[in-house]
């Protein structure tokens, strides 16, 4: 095992898929393929139906002395918190608040709640009553946390789109590994918003039907909300965080690199990082939002890197189940990942299939992908790709101990 690699013992999330682990688990690997995404109203649109992943169970109120950190956003952060208080108020005894870190990414944080004060703004003489700046800063999410569980050690949100909290488990790693801290409580949480699927219908990357990843006729994104929140420790785990690698291309405002390049840097990093090669993958989620253009470039960046190995590594991307969760969708995918390697949930040892009534690009480099079918993790080795606007790439490692 890597000297470098960091624990990841519990996790926390919640998104359509649901909301404990046992039912995330159950629908990713038995349930219906599309029976996830449903109908949400834009104020901005209201006349264009957007299907969208949601949270669609009931939140947690937020505490009346963090209301000025209240929002959909933190409310997401705080049933992961609800479910993870045992060990965590466990390492606290056993190492102190100071000793802490709250590394989470994110890029919306609670900016519907500045999109309903602005509403209300403009039909009175001032913001709602309750309206605070703070509900809508990008550092809410983490200060929220770090308030909530009186932590005093390293805080911040990292914003970098859809990258955000792949890299923050590349930070949270970091600061373990040179003794700043002993415990991350590390992810991304992101909330449906009017600015994020008016700035994606804008760029003509929003579908109107569920996405269709590598598909032949792929369209765009469905935007999604959800959190997940993971423990990550100086000891090692079950699973592990076993290397981050991390590039930016700088190609485009909002295009990839149609060559892969930046994206096969990332994942290079993070095998690297990982002292692993890729034939001694098991499996790599894609980041695969089914638009045009990234969907080419990722095939090209899988296929070089596994041009000279023989592997049975398979892939597959997860966004058809929860929408394209934009900063949250590094760790809500990794959270999947984890699953996957856990022996309580994945007794068979599987990889759930992609479904879908939709055809595959044969114009595409060709993928293994897991189709209609689950297939066996022949590892217990995974590799998690993000890819953001600006040319931003990260790939994440993990693996479980045996």
């Amino acid at each position: 095992m890597n000297h470098g690699s960091v624990g990841l013992p519990h996790m926390a999330m919640i998104s359509s898929l649901g909301t404990h682990l046992d039912e995330v688990w159950q629908h990713w690997a038995y349930g219906e393929q599309d029976h996830y995404l449903s109908s949400w109203a834009s104020a901005l649109n209201p006349e264009r139906d957007w299907l969208t992943g949601q949270v669609r169970a009931s939140l947690p109120a937020i505490g009346p002395e963090y209301q000025r950190l209240a929002s959909r956003c933190t409310a997401m952060l705080e049933h992961c918190i609800q479910q993870l208080l045992d060990p965590i108020e466990a390492l606290i005894e056993q190492y102190g608040r100071d000793r802490m870190a709250v590394i989470i990414g994110s890029s919306t944080s609670g900016i519907s709640q500045g999109e309903q004060a602005w509403r209300h703004q403009q039909q009175h003489p001032d913001f709602p009553p309750g309206y605070h700046y703070d509900q809508q800063a990008l550092s809410s999410p983490a200060h929220y946390i770090q308030q909530r569980l009186r932590l005093s050690g390293p805080c911040y949100t990292l914003s970098t789109a859809c990258s955000s909290s792949g890299k923050a488990f590349a930070t949270a790693q970091r600061l373990i590994l040179n003794g700043i801290v002993d415990v991350a409580l590390v992810g991304g949480a992101d909330e449906l918003c009017d600015l994020t699927t008016q700035g994606f219908h804008a760029l003509a990357s929003v579908s109107d039907h569920p996405c269709q990843p590598f598909g032949a006729e792929r369209e765009g994104i469905n935007i999604g909300e959800g959190a997940a929140l993971f423990v990550m420790t100086k000891t090692q785990a079950e699973v592990n965080l076993q290397g981050v690698g991390e590039s930016s291309d700088a190609h485009h405002m909002s295009a990839p690199d149609p060559s892969g390049a930046g994206a096969l840097e990332a994942m290079h990093q993070a095998l690297k990082i990982a002292a692993l090669s890729p034939s001694e993958l098991g499996y790599v989620n894609l980041h695969g939002t089914g638009t045009p253009l990234n969907d080419a470039m990722e095939s090209l960046a899988f296929r070089t890197l596994f041009a000279e190995h023989t592997s049975s590594v398979c892939c597959s991307a997860t966004k058809r189940l929860t929408g394209h969760t934009l900063g949250a969708s590094g760790a809500l995918e990794l959270a999947l990942c984890w699953l996957l390697l856990k022996t309580d949930y994945n007794r068979e040892g599987i990889i759930p299939p992609m479904r879908g009534d939709y055809a595959l690009d044969e114009m595409l480099q060709p993928l293994p992908l897991v189709w209609q079918t689950a297939r066996v993790l022949s590892t217990p080795t995974i590799l998690s790709n993000s890819f953001a606007f600006g040319g931003s790439n990260v790939a994440v490692c993990i693996g479980r101990h045996d």
